[in-house]
């Protein structure tokens, strides 16, 4: 790999031990997928950020950059965290998990990165341009911004995100590079243009193709609707970019006459489901993986309006950015009369294994992790439906 003369000097250490380890990770990663270089990014958006999931290991690994003196050169922000910061007694969650949340949150803040601890930075917060190379670790965003948006990125991991961001730096590789942005086949989608109906779309052709490019014909989403098919082709299968026919900005680019086209229709949605509903009664009903944003909350709050909750036996969470829910006072009050508005959180990174063990959601992602990272067996249905299973 070809590196400046000031990417060396970090490599040598004279910009202090945080960017050399940083650099050190980011040029090993460019060195096995086989960049030639190394290439400026505009902003990046870190994983990592749940005691769950990093544990003590991965909070002596931020303690340690932080001591090395560590910090973000590019606006950059965090995923959803373990619990709500304002109401995790309500969630369940123990005090020495707290304590070890908090204590990831504020390591991360020391770095100076925006802890906003959303999966849907790009609703407000962090929201890239077309054409801009950035770094961003959360599968379903990353996926929405490399296509919905148009940027640029790979799917970085945790700690390769974070490097970057130190850096203000990435290896050169993968869909940072034009070839590698061409679609793989051509999907003619029959759906009825729901955000749920995006998000079984989306694990139909996870669990048909589970990677490459797609091709989209016949569909025409919106932030809500591309946000839900983006989360479900990342968790059911690898998919980090897809095309749109006339709504995402680099379809116009290609011509796709002489590639495979696939039908997905009432069918392979319907394997879909199946694959992802396996609870016949739950525990838990938990909403917005990816976060609820402005229109999700405002629907939903105009769907309870007027309605009772009649199952107490059933615990419901409604889970958002801390941004999203300031901006909805209304909505809250509305859907508080049902369950817990949470933020900064959300199901798959909370431990609510132990707690239940039934949980429903509209999400296809969330029905792909909870089974494997919080042992539930899941129920998965459209807003409506699930909503309807306590009134």
């Amino acid at each position: 790999m070809d590196l400046t003369k000031a990417e060396e000097a970090i490599l040598n250490g004279e910009q202090g031990e945080g960017r050399q380890k940083a650099m050190e990770l980011v040029t090993a990663l460019g060195k096995i997928y086989g960049a030639e270089s190394l290439i400026d990014i505009t902003s990046a958006h870190l994983s990592g950020a749940s005691y769950k999931t990093i544990g003590d290991g991965g909070l002596k690994y931020l303690e340690d950059m932080v001591s090395g003196g560590a910090k973000v050169s590019v606006p950059s922000t965090l995923n959803p965290v373990g619990m709500d910061r304002e109401r995790w007694k309500e969630m369940h969650i123990s005090e020495h998990f707290a304590g070890k949340q908090l204590r990831i949150i504020d390591l991360y803040g020391r770095m100076g990165i925006r802890t906003t601890c959303s999966c849907t930075p790009y609703t407000g917060a962090n929201v890239p341009r077309f054409g801009d190379h950035v770094a961003w670790a959360e599968s379903s965003a990353l996926s929405f911004v490399n296509s919905y948006i148009g940027a640029r990125t790979n799917r970085e991991g945790g700690p390769g995100a974070l490097a970057a961001a130190i850096l203000g730096k990435t290896a050169n590789y993968g869909l940072h590079l034009d070839e590698n942005r061409k679609p793989t086949a051509v999907i003619d989608a029959d759906i009825d243009g729901s955000v749920f109906s995006h998000s079984l779309l989306g694990q139909a052709y996870g669990m048909l193709k589970g990677k490459g490019v797609p091709y989209f014909r016949g569909i025409k989403p919106g932030i809500e609707e591309a946000k839900a098919l983006s989360a479900a082709m990342a968790a059911s299968g690898s998919v980090a970019l897809y095309h749109v026919e006339g709504t995402t900005p680099e379809a116009g680019r290609f011509d796709v006459s002489e590639l495979e086209a696939i039908p997905i229709g009432k069918k392979e949605l319907e394997d879909a489901y199946s694959k992802l509903n396996v609870a016949d009664d739950i525990e838990l009903i938990a909403i917005g993986c990816p976060h609820l944003t402005e229109k999700e909350m405002h629907d939903i709050a105009s769907f309870l309006r007027g309605k009772k909750k009649v199952r107490d036996d059933i615990e419901i969470w409604f889970c958002t950015s801390a941004e999203v829910r300031a901006r909805c006072p209304e909505d809250v009050r509305i859907m508080e009369q049902f369950g817990k508005v949470l933020a900064d959180t959300c199901m798959v990174v909370a431990p609510i294994e132990g707690v239940f063990s039934r949980t429903g959601t509209n999400s296809a992602k969330a029905g792909n992790y909870l089974p494997t990272l919080c042992s539930q067996k899941a129920m998965c249905r459209d807003i409506s439906a699930l909503l309807g299973v306590v009134m």
